[in-house]
């Protein structure tokens, strides 16, 4: 199922506008803060799989990797915020969406770069993200910077190839052309690619520094290994389902509005598993409800009223406050994130993933107990 970054939205939507004279200022996007009680760091990582050809690369090229750290931090004195994408990779976002270079800025993220790592009391649960096709591993960082606000470990991998990716070096990687006869492919990378970030937070647990990059102080031992989860937006969640049933780490998945592929679909899982749908749900889509009927383990399907596919990523906060630059009336910029308030989205979004992961890797809360008052969009589906 395809990601649809704001590029992805727009693209053919609507002619470039004409370069306005003079030039306005460029419009500054904007995330909201993370609600929980600890400032957020991160670092970003270069891994090489020297064990992997890349299957997008004829040259046969070990296969490059871009992650992303988000931590509690310690300390956040003298320190930047990291920016939504890297510069080049910004820069192509913006070209992508025919958009003058100087029409719009991408939100500056909440996260302090290379602060050191907050241990809360005791070692961190970790939860690793993967985006959709076509995405990156910004797509989600509303729910990436709540939970590690909230004390987790969060690890977002960009898959390369599939993806808007940049390297250390300023190459930037864009995405292949999804189609049926390479999902397959696709899938069997995608999950190849956590185990072996899995495989390196081990390393990076342990002191080891895989990277080559410089490290945030207290990383070392930070990290609660036998608490992993993992969620993933659109096909990220297929992505989170196929990796659960690849390897026992991962001890909880949770999906925002994906489908589900391959064996897993059949074979089910044995551990715990929460469904988010708008596009995505059980009665649109028969190996969804095959995938549901097989779970072993606790299962949970909830949806919003009035939701879509964008309604549970970035994109349902930085659509609206680009439409003026789109030329998109309200009723253009519903038909793209629903018709829930993007207010009450990203209130979903900060609540959810985060019961979900306290319930199951630190065996405290009651939010999925049952449907809430406190979000009566939100509706449990049997």
């Amino acid at each position: 199922m395809k990601s649809f970054l704001l590029v992805a939205v727009v693209a053919g939507a609507m002619a470039a506008p004409p370069a306005p004279s003079p030039s306005p200022p460029p419009v500054q996007l904007t995330l909201p803060g993370p609600t929980g009680p600890y400032s957020v760091g991160t670092v970003p990582l270069h891994l090489v799989d020297p064990a992997r050809h890349d299957p997008w690369d004829p040259s046969g090229a070990p296969r490059e990797l871009m992650i992303s750290l988000w931590y509690p931090a310690r300390s956040t004195a003298g320190l930047r915020r990291a920016p939504w994408l890297p510069p080049a990779a910004a820069a192509q976002f913006v070209r992508d969406n025919g958009l003058q270079p100087d029409a719009v800025k991408v939100p500056v993220t909440h996260g302090y770069t290379g602060a050191p790592v907050r241990h809360c009391g005791s070692r961190l649960p970790v939860v690793v993200y993967s985006h959709g096709n076509g995405g990156s591993r910004s797509d989600s960082t509303i729910v990436v910077e709540e939970l590690a606000s909230r004390g987790y470990f969060v690890v977002t991998v960009d898959h390369t190839g599939d993806s808007l990716t940049e390297f250390p070096d300023g190459r930037v990687a864009g995405s292949a052309p999804y189609s049926p006869e390479n999902a397959a492919a696709i899938r069997e990378a995608r999950v190849a690619d956590i185990r072996f970030v899995l495989d390196k937070l081990a390393v990076l647990n342990a002191g080891g520094n895989p990277s080559g990059s410089a490290l945030p102080d207290g990383l070392t031992d930070a990290m609660d290994l036998g608490s992993v989860g993992m969620f993933g937006y659109s096909a990220g969640g297929p992505t989170t389902a196929s990796t659960m049933y690849a390897d026992g780490r991962i001890k909880a998945g949770l999906s925002l509005d994906g489908p589900v592929f391959g064996p897993v679909t059949d074979a089910g899982l044995d551990r715990p598993y929460m469904l988010v749908d708008a596009r995505a749900s059980r009665a649109a889509i028969p190996e969804l409800q095959t995938f549901w009927e097989h779970l072993r383990g606790w299962r949970l399907d909830i949806g919003m009223q009035g939701a879509k596919h964008l309604t549970y990523s970035d994109y349902v906060t930085l659509i609206p406050q680009a439409a003026s630059l789109l030329g998109w009336s309200p009723e253009q910029v519903e038909q793209q994130i629903g018709a829930v308030v993007p207010a009450r989205a990203i209130a979903v979004q900060r609540a959810y993933p985060a019961a979900f992961f306290d319930l199951h890797l630190r065996h405290r809360g009651h939010l999925l107990d049952r449907p809430s008052p406190l979000f009566p969009e939100v509706r449990f589906i049997p």
